[in-house]
């Protein structure tokens, strides 16, 4: 049996999520999601909009998810692995090679990104809609 996992903030879950875990469970028989936790992405610099149980949650409910860890803190990885007999480590090709160090411990795989698809992108859209209602609201006043 082939352990599997991966990690991620997924933080308005989108369709490149869903195919990104969907090709993590591809390369083995079980998949191990390890969610980033409210406090690591205060740590990250990184503003989430969906508290951690509800994105726990949600990424719990797919179906060839097998297993939802929390991710506390950038250290923990190595322990993850050995803990869960991790075989494969799998991350989006945005980090490419910034795991590199999990080789000695497990094979690692870095997939493609889905394209035109990413929470940074769909964030800024909504912000950019809020400050432009904001200005036709004060243009208004």
């Amino acid at each position: 049996m082939k352990t599997v996992i991966t990690y991620g903030t997924f933080d308005m879950f989108h369709i490149g999520h869903l195919k990104l875990l969907e090709r993590a469970k591809e390369l083995g028989d079980r998949l191990i999601v390890a969610v980033s936790s409210d406090e690591l992405n205060k740590v990250k610099g990184k503003k989430v909009i969906i508290p951690y149980d509800q994105r726990a949650k949600i990424v719990e409910s797919i179906k060839f998810v097998d297993m939802v860890i929390p991710e506390d803190n950038w250290e923990q990885k190595i322990k993850d692995v050995k803990d869960n007999n991790v075989d494969i480590f799998v991350m989006g090709d945005d980090w490419e090679g910034k795991f590199d160090f999990l080789k000695e411990h497990c094979e690692v795989v870095y997939l493609s990104r889905t394209k035109n698809v990413s929470t940074t992108q769909f964030k800024n859209s909504a912000e950019s809609i809020i400050k432009l209602l904001e200005q036709m609201v004060k243009e208004l006043e």
